[in-house]
């Protein structure tokens, strides 16, 4: 690989690397490659593994109210092949990735073959200087849509995480009481508020009595200190 197009890869990926032979592996697909063993598969398989390690120790540490299917559905979002590839396409792997003829417009240069050159990269990056780059090289790219999942987990989820929660942190039970409900049967308004053992949260307001329930365990949350108000999104 030409020494420019090694410094502008590098340049991209904000790291220097010392083995370039890593680099160069990390960029061949078999398509292109002599012997599979030379193309950046390997590397692939160590990548996938590195990913995942990294995602979940971030997510166990943030998160420590999320039982395991919360961390584990919202893992399985961040390292899916869709989001490796529009990571790699960010940091323009495409253009860089080698493969074989009658490959240059195939569309999984795009998707899978992306992804696979992304999980690559992270593993030559942990191979040529260490757990502790490569972490910080995936959180670069994964920070931000950690903080989107979580966010949308919450939107989504305020009744279970205070479920869990309660049960987890406090040993107690969640109730939903409803105190009001206004308006003519077509378009009512209900009041909800929460009960976690003996103790009573503000009261919240919805459309109908999902939302209510949902606002109202927001409203817990924020009392309990598990979310700060500007959480809701």
């Amino acid at each position: 690989m030409d020494q420019d197009i090694i410094n502008s890869i590098e340049e991209k990926l904000g790291h220097k690397f010392a083995d370039k032979s890593l680099l160069t592996e990390a960029l061949m697909h078999a398509s292109a490659a002599d012997n599979r063993l030379q193309s950046n598969e390997r590397l692939e398989f160590l990548g996938d593994i590195v990913l995942g390690l990294v995602v979940c120790q971030s997510l166990f540490e943030r998160f420590p109210h999320y039982l395991e299917g919360d961390l584990t559905k919202i893992k399985s979002r961040l390292v899916s092949r869709k989001t490796c590839a529009k990571i790699a396409a960010q940091l323009g792997l495409n253009e860089w990735l080698r493969v074989g003829p009658g490959m240059e417009h195939n569309a999984a240069l795009n998707g899978s073959l992306a992804a696979g050159a992304l999980e690559a990269i992270i593993a030559a990056i942990y191979l040529d200087a260490g757990l502790e780059k490569a972490r910080k090289f995936i959180l670069s790219l994964f920070g931000t849509l950690i903080d989107k999942a979580d966010a949308e987990e919450h939107q989504e989820n305020y009744k279970s995480l205070l479920q869990q929660y309660a049960q987890s942190q406090l040993a107690e039970t969640v109730e939903y009481q409803l105190l009001d409900e206004k308006g003519p049967d077509h378009n009512k308004c209900f009041e909800t508020a929460v009960v976690v053992g003996t103790r009573h949260f503000k009261s919240a307001w919805g459309t109908n009595k999902k939302d209510a329930q949902q606002q109202a365990a927001y409203n817990a949350l924020v009392e309990l200190g598990v979310l700060t108000p500007n959480s809701k999104q």
